[in-house]
């Protein structure tokens, strides 16, 4: 018995792949058999897979039943959170789709469901990706008032309007993921993993609205995707990081092969 994780598996067997980076990287190649493949390898029927988002490119449910199918016919227990890119799942009607797709399917919305002793929560998040310009072949100089992007550029441009309506996302999605906290608290759960499809931080930030409230609750394991792309990898925290610890699932980052967070 154990409990995997993985996202942005992108999949589109109804829909037209227009990404880039999908079409033509080689990791993407055929990655729907591939992990398939090492899905059947590792995982049993007695196991957990929590899939955190960008399950589908199809904007309409119409447009991703075959997707869909493709993730309940892996093994296990499937529970999927949103990303940015499942226009098909509208938060208002998460209730609608659990009673479509039960029990094969769980779709995680200002809730939680249960491992263990452990309460599993979590929300699409967000964090504010730019418009910030950064000129990584740069070094910043602190001492001139430049800031450091992390040591990875200077800042060279900032979209202040962008940032005002990240904030008010981050905050939206910040109360998403305290209610299900508040839920799974009064429900008697004291142990919690934490999901989010954005990273909980980007890549100027060394703390976040939800690094802090894995802290107040005391999750164990914070589980983000988002970050594909071997140049986005390294954009937020990974590891041990004040006591909790940080995982990046993006399906090319793992190479297609679901990361166990529990026993």
């Amino acid at each position: 018995m154990g409990l995997y994780a993985i996202g942005d598996l992108h999949l589109h067997y109804q829909s037209v792949l227009r990404a880039p980076g999908q079409l033509h990287g080689r990791v993407w190649k055929k990655h729907e058999e591939k992990f398939r493949k090492n899905c059947g390898k590792l995982m049993t029927e007695d196991d957990t897979l929590v899939l955190v988002g960008d399950h589908s490119w199809g904007k309409k449910l119409s447009e991703c039943e075959q997707d869909l199918q493709y993730i309940s016919d892996l093994p296990g227990r499937k529970i999927l959170t949103r990303g940015n890119h499942d226009m098909f799942w509208d938060v208002k009607k998460t209730g609608q789709l659990n009673e479509l797709y039960r029990p094969c399917l769980t779709f995680l919305q200002d809730s939680y469901e249960v491992y263990q002793d452990y309460a599993l929560v979590g929300t699409k998040g967000f964090t504010f990706e730019g418009p910030f310009y950064i000129s990584r072949s740069m070094e910043g100089n602190p001492s001139a008032g430049v800031p450091v992007a992390d040591g990875r550029g200077r800042i060279i441009g900032w979209d202040e309007e962008a940032e005002i309506h990240a904030k008010k996302l981050v905050d939206r999605e910040l109360a998403r993921l305290r209610k299900s906290f508040e839920l799974a608290k009064s429900d008697g759960y004291r142990k919690f993993i934490m999901f989010l499809h954005y990273p909980p931080t980007n890549i100027l930030e060394e703390r976040s609205g939800f690094t802090d409230m894995a802290e107040e609750y005391g999750a164990e394991q914070v589980v983000y995707a988002h970050c594909h792309g071997e140049s986005r990898f390294h954009d937020s925290i990974q590891g041990e990081f004040r006591g909790r610890v940080y995982h990046l699932v993006s399906g090319d980052y793992l190479r297609w092969k679901p990361l166990k967070i529990l026993a």
